[in-house]
């Protein structure tokens, strides 16, 4: 647990030096849903900022069997298949495989 820490303490650290305001998991989620999607920096409406947030976790996720790719849309847009229910790990553990996660993803 406190490797994890150190490492998304570290990976903080290192991704805040591009962004002026302090980043936080859902603000490094909706990043990766961002660069996931592909189309760019652009204003997202509220709806498709709850999705992104939905594609980074998918993508985040596959690599550990919650998820696995399904298509992309005529709009560009990907979709992920549910494979394992998410819901049975509590709060933490959740908190804790999402930032497992994150690390892996950028590394």
């Amino acid at each position: 647990m406190e490797d994890i820490e150190k490492k998304w303490s570290d990976l903080i650290v290192l991704l805040q030096d591009d962004f002026d305001e302090e980043l936080n998991l859902k603000s490094i989620l909706f990043l990766i849903g961002v660069q996931e999607l592909g189309q760019g920096i652009r204003d997202f409406d509220k709806e498709e900022k709850t999705y992104l947030l939905h594609i980074a976790t998918c993508k985040l996720l596959c690599p550990f069997g919650y998820y696995r790719f399904k298509n992309i849309d005529e709009d560009g847009w990907p979709h992920y298949e549910v494979l394992k229910d998410l819901e049975k790990l509590n709060p933490s553990s959740q908190e804790i495989l999402m930032k497992k996660s994150i690390i892996n993803y950028f590394k």
